[in-house]
Formats: structure tokens, C-alpha cells, sequence
């Protein structure tokens, strides 16, 4: 196991790259923006088919009314899919063009939109009145859509990357010239557009969207077979499990077969007939990720009520409730469930397995599959009853996954939870015996007692301020940043779906109002950060979106807002006691100057915001007080030069490595860098700057 998941974990540069690309991420992106039509005009649907099921029928005025709103909405879903994807795409374009000569979205999304109507709509003309087939303009058109998104996107960046536009005299208003800078990438756009619409149609007699339904139909029915669903769904577990967001590499794929098949499903049980596609939005939301990805609500209530590990206890008790509402990041980086063996089996089967009897349902008892979509932070009990129209074979199944779920996941929590308790056990032993060892008490309070939501919040806040901050020398940079630096300052938290962002962005909240600090904060989705992005002094970005950061960092560049992402939970073992790595920044105010400084050494505090040659003649400072022979040995010096001023000591080292500029003057801050650098690596030897106090009374 730990050899397969080390194989998995190798290939997750690859998978980011495929999170990152820019194709799919407008995808992706532009399907979120319009989430909520889906699930407005669903509400519109649940109301006026529900009751049908307990033989109320609305009066046909008000049926009409409430299927009128439905279809003005999702009737045009295409539509609004083509002008958020072309949006999505030029931002992701204009990361490759100069800020100054940049595409104009409002106009690519609207040639986006003209394009996409060339390409999927009839004209019908009758004696009476004109008009469009509609379709293709809903659901059934999502793929031309993005087709049409992105040519434009590609069109645009081709004419405004090479200049090739009406330029208009310096006098003229920006408003005015960003018209005229428009006119020749639209009208290329449109021309071909108009062009191929007509060359298609002429060859195959129908229009481009039909066509491309055509060629998918196969992949959409290969996709809702259950080898099908298994590979789409256990790969985006497999992809949670080494940390890069499953959805975001997965769903753009099958974004258009789960909204056209829930589409297919209401007309069919509008028919009387069977509505028999599996892979659906409603699917994906309440069954495979209920409790979020991995099918982790049995799991979460597990850890609180099962587990005998006060750990697993706590984190249980922390993680109940954004998991409840699908919001598992809490639970998959405390706990962790990412890149632990114990858990990948049931994190990677157990959404398979759901999936597979909503499909048994469905295929041999006659139950109809999803209709309706609710919003996805609906809890997964719910979502699935009132997805599935209040069924009763909905309940049955609910049940019976409830139990699979459980089964699946017990054998490996009970192991796990074992592994834990045994862990813990030790721990006890350990400072039972050694209850005196500082050191040990300490590093615990340093990397676990000052991980809670006050540190994230007073820390998160100081990176706010960071870029206002100019470098200071090693000790008084480990000094808080005042709450009057803080005031005022806005923070910005980012994830996928904007529910981890949600929870990060109200424990900053809380924290900075404990501590007097007038800090605002907010949250929201990645991909729709750019319009509000600077407005914020810092963006923080959560773990599981972190493959985003190198783009978010040059939008954060180009907008002069800093950046940061936060990182998922992990022990590193250090001889005989543990450290944490968890979530989070570092909250900068400690109890001693001690702390602070022998934190900066080891890099827990960040070097580029330091006086990197001070540092270092601090560091071989201490070192040369407790361990002078292991300097001595490491840089080849004798007692003389052991016993020169720091920063003399520093040139003596540099000078016998080497390190020289231009001039032979020696180059202290590479000899900074590189006595640092072989400090953290253990290069000097095992060697600590701290020694345990001796107990009172002795």
C-alpha cells in the first residue's frame, strides 16, 4: 500500500498541471457561475412537479407560471455557460499578456454568446412571427458553448497579443478606443462563426450542436454504465487523495453530461416515462460526495462518537458540522484522510459503491434517477430524498448506502484509531517520564498549543501587512505586528467552492474581534476572485486549491496583494518526539525573544522578510556558545577565527568556501545562506540551541 500510494503521490505535478489548465479551468469556472440558475430554476420544477406525487396538481395558470420561470432559466443555460466560460478564458489569457494591452471579456463574452447562437439555433419564421429553436440553448448545448468560449478566447488573444486593431489617436477617451480596439477580433469572431455554420449545415444538413451531441452521445452512455461511473468517480476520490481538488480535474469532462442528463430525466418522468440516467449533478452532489468526497459523512461521526483516540475525538467534534453541509476539507487535512494509507481503500470505494446502487436502484427496482438540484452544501440525507422527488425506494436506498458506507469505513477507523490510541499511549509514557525535558514542552507548544483559530487569524493578518513592512534584523522581526497595523486591513480566503473559505474566513473573523483588531474579512470560489481581488490587502488560498497558487501569485503581482496558501496537516518525526505541521501561519508574538529568534533560524519564520547576514551571525553566534568544535569541524576554522565578532566570523567562513564577488570582497549574504541552509539540514551535526531547565528545588 504505502509503495502505491507513493507511486500516486509522484504523479500529483502532473495532476496539478492538469488542474491548472486553462481550458479546463474555464470549464470549470464558467460552470459555477451558472450553478445558480440550476438550482433556481429547480426550485421552480420541485414546486410544480412535487406534489404530483400525493396527486395534487396546481391549477393550469399557476403550472404554466411556475414552468414559464423554469424554462426562461434553464431553457437558456447554454447561453449564460458560452459568455462565463469566454469571461473565464480571456482572464486566463490575459495572464499571458501585458497589463496594458489586455482583452476586453465584456466583448468576448458577448461575440462568445452571437457565436454560440450561429452555431445551435434554427431560425423558425412563420406568417405571424419569427424566432429561435431552442433545443440546443439550454442544457443540450453546453458543450458548443464552451466550444464557442473557447474560439473566441483564441481569436481575441491572437489579434490583441499582435496589436492588430484600430487604434484611435491619444486624444480619444479609453472608453471610446476600447470600442474601436474591439471591432476586428469581433468581427472575425462573428465572420467565423457565420462561416462554418453555414459550410456545416450545407454538409451534414443540421446544425453544429446536434452534431457534437451526436458524436458524445456514445461517451455520455459509456459514461452512465458502471464501469463508466467508476472510473469517473474513483478517479476524482484518487485525485482528492493526494491533495489536488478531484472535482476540478474531473467534472469539466462530464459538466455537460450531468446537467443533459437531469434534463433528460425530468422530460422523460414528465412523459410518464422512466427517468433512467445515473450520472447527474444530483447523483454527484448527494450520493457520491455525501459528506463531501471520499462519501465521508458515516466517517466524521465515526471519529466523534466511535473513536476512543481523543484526537480522532476532537477532530471529529471540530469536523461534524461543515461536513454535514459537504464541506469535508476540515476532516480530510486533520485527520488527515489525504496521503494516509489507512484510509485509501474506503475513500476511493466507497463513493464507487454508492454510485453503483443508486444504479441498481434505478435500472432493476424502477426507481427514477435525479431530477432536481439543490444547492451542493445541502446535507447529503436531504438532498438525496428531495433530489429523487420524495420516492419511497429513495429511502430504502438512502439506508442502505448509510450502512455500505459504514462497512466500508469501519475495519480501517477501527485500525486506525487503534494506530492512534497506541500513539498516544506512548506520548504519555514519555512525558510521564521526562515531565521535565523543556525542550520536548516547548516544541509541542510552539507547533501545536499556538495552532488554533487565534494564531491563523493574528498571523494570515500580519502577511497582510507584510508588503508595508520593510526588513528588519532577526529578533525584532519575530515581534507581533500591532493591532493598529492590522486595522483596517481586508483578507480574502479562496477554495474551490467557496465553503472551506466560508469557515477559514469567519475563524479569522472571530479571532481578530477577540483580539481588538478591526479586520474584514471574506470568501469566495477561485475563478471568480479576479473582479474583487483588489480590493483586499491578502489573499489567502486553502490547501486544496494550492496547485492554483503560481497563477494566483502573478494575479496577485500584477495587482500589487499579497499571497499565500495554506498547507495540509503532517507529523514529522524528529528522534524521540513528534512535530505538527498543520494549516495555518504562525502567529509572530511569543513569549520570549528566545523563541522567536531560534523559530527564525529554523525558518519558521519566513527569510525573505528578515535581514538574512543578521540572522546568520545570530545563528553562528549561539552554535559557537554551545557546539564551537562542530563549527570548527563544519567550516575548517581554527580557535582564532572561532573567537572573531560574528560578522568577521561570517567572512572567515565565506572566505574559505570560496564565496567571492566581484573585487574579492567576500559574498556574506551566499555564506548566509548556505550556514542557515546546513543548520536546517542537520549538516552541523545534531545540535539544538535550546537545554532543558532544571526542576525548582533542584
Amino acid at each position: 500500500m504505502e509503495q502505491l500510494i507513493a507511486t500516486i503521490e509522484k504523479g500529483q505535478p502532473f495532476f496539478n498541471a492538469i488542474a491548472r489548465n486553462k481550458y479546463l479551468k474555464a470549464i470549470r469556472d464558467g460552470f459555477i457561475s451558472v450553478i445558480p440558475i440550476i438550482i433556481f430554476s429547480s426550485i421552480f420544477c420541485l414546486v410544480a412537479s412535487v406534489p404530483n406525487i400525493w396527486g395534487f396538481y396546481w391549477p393550469d395558470d399557476i403550472n404554466n407560471a411556475l414552468w414559464k420561470c423554469y424554462n426562461y432559466s434553464m431553457g437558456i443555460l447554454a447561453i449564460a455557460c458560452a459568455a462565463t466560460t469566454a469571461k473565464h478564458f480571456a482572464d486566463a489569457q490575459n495572464r499571458d499578456l501585458p497589463k496594458n494591452n489586455q482583452i476586453n471579456f465584456i466583448s468576448c463574452m458577448c461575440a462568445a454568446i452571437i457565436g454560440f447562437l450561429l452555431l445551435s439555433s434554427d431560425t423558425i419564421a412563420t406568417d405571424a412571427a419569427s424566432g429561435f429553436n431552442t433545443t440546443y440553448l439550454g442544457s443540450k448545448g453546453l458543450l458548443t458553448a464552451f466550444i464557442a468560449a473557447f474560439v473566441t478566447g483564441i481569436i481575441y488573444k491572437f489579434f490583441i497579443k499582435r496589436n492588430i486593431t484600430v487604434k484611435m489617436p491619444e486624444q480619444v477617451p479609453p472608453n471610446i478606443s476600447q470600442t474601436f480596439k474591439d471591432i476586428i477580433p469581433f468581427s472575425v469572431c462573428i465572420t467565423v462563426f457565420w462561416v462554418f455554420d453555414i459550410v456545416f449545415r450545407a454538409a451534414f444538413g443540421f446544425c453544429f450542436a446536434q452534431g457534437v451531441i451526436q458524436v458524445f452521445q456514445p461517451l455520455f452512455t459509456a459514461a452512465d454504465g458502471y464501469i463508466g461511473l467508476a472510473v469517473i468517480y474513483g478517479a476524482m476520490s484518487l485525485f482528492w487523495f493526494v491533495g489536488v481538488h478531484g472535482p476540478s480535474i474531473v467534472e469539466p469532462a462530464i459538466a455537460a453530461a450531468l446537467v443533459a442528463n437531469m434534463t433528460d430525466n425530468l422530460a422523460a418522468f414528465q412523459a410518464g416515462q422512466h427517468a433512467s440516467a445515473v450520472l447527474t449533478q444530483g447523483a454527484q452532489y448527494f450520493v457520491v460526495c455525501m459528506g463531501g468526497t471520499g462519501a465521508t459523512l458515516v466517517l466524521v461521526f465515526m471519529f466523534c462518537f466511535l473513536a476512543k483516540s481523543q484526537e480522532m475525538r476532537a477532530v471529529g467534534k471540530a469536523a461534524i458540522v461543515p461536513v454535514c453541509f459537504a464541506v469535508n476539507e476540515p476532516l480530510l487535512f486533520a485527520a488527515p484522510i489525504v496521503l494516509n494509507p489507512v484510509f485509501f481503500v474506503p475513500f476511493v470505494f466507497a463513493p464507487i459503491a454508492n454510485i453503483w446502487i443508486l444504479k441498481i436502484f434505478i435500472d432493476f427496482l424502477g426507481m427514477n434517477g435525479f431530477m432536481y438540484t439543490l444547492p451542493w452544501t445541502v446535507p447529503g440525507p436531504i438532498g438525496t430524498i428531495m433530489g429523487l422527488g420524495f420516492q419511497p425506494l429513495a429511502f430504502v436506498m438512502l439506508a442502505l448506502i448509510l450502512v455500505v458506507d459504514f462497512v466500508l469505513y469501519y475495519p480501517f477507523f477501527r485500525a486506525y484509531d487503534a494506530q492512534k490510541c497506541t500513539e498516544e499511549a506512548e506520548i504519555s509514557q514519555e512525558e510521564l517520564a521526562a515531565k521535565n525535558a523543556a525542550k520536548a514542552a516547548k516544541l509541542n507548544d510552539a507547533f501545536q498549543g499556538k495552532a488554533d483559530a487565534k494564531s491563523v487569524a493574528a498571523g494570515a493578518a500580519a502577511e497582510a501587512v507584510k508588503s508595508d513592512t520593510p526588513a528588519v534584523p532577526a529578533a525584532p522581526a519575530a515581534e507581533a505586528t500591532t493591532a493598529s497595523d492590522l486595522n483596517g486591513k481586508r483578507v480574502l480566503v479562496l477554495c474551490q467552492g467557496g465553503g472551506t473559505s466560508g469557515l477559514l474566513a469567519n475563524a479569522l473573523a472571530k479571532a481578530a474581534r477577540e483580539h481588538g483588531i478591526d479586520l474584514e474579512t471574506a470568501a469566495d470560489a477561485y475563478g471568480s476572485h479576479l473582479d474583487i481581488m483588489p480590493d483586499f490587502d491578502l489573499v489567502i488560498l486553502a490547501p486544496q486549491a494550492a496547485s492554483y497558487f503560481d497563477d494566483l501569485k502573478a494575479d496577485g503581482e500584477s495587482m500589487g496583494v499579497a499571497c499565500c496558501v495554506t498547507r495540509g496537516k503532517q507529523w514529522i518525526s524528529v528522534d524521540n518526539f513528534d512535530l505538527m505541521d498543520m494549516p495555518g501561519v504562525l502567529w509572530k508574538k511569543f513569549d520570549s525573544l528566545e523563541t522567536a529568534t531560534n523559530l527564525a533560524f529554523i525558518g519558521s519564520i519566513k527569510d525573505d522578510i528578515l535581514d538574512i547576514e543578521e540572522l546568520a551571525c545570530g545563528l553562528l553566534s549561539g552554535v559557537r556558545a554551545i557546539y564551537p568544535q562542530r563549527l570548527m569541524e563544519r567550516y575548517k576554522l581554527d580557535e582564532q577565527a572561532l573567537a572573531l565578532p560574528p560578522y568577521d566570523l561570517l567572512q572567515a567562513i565565506g572566505a574559505k568556501r570560496g564565496m567571492l564577488i566581484s573585487g574579492g570582497e567576500i559574498d556574506t549574504e551566499r555564506a548566509s545562506i548556505a550556514v542557515l541552509d546546513e543548520f536546517r539540514g542537520a549538516k552541523m551535526g545534531r545540535i539544538t540551541l535550546e537545554a532543558a531547565t532544571a526542576p525548582a528545588g533542584k
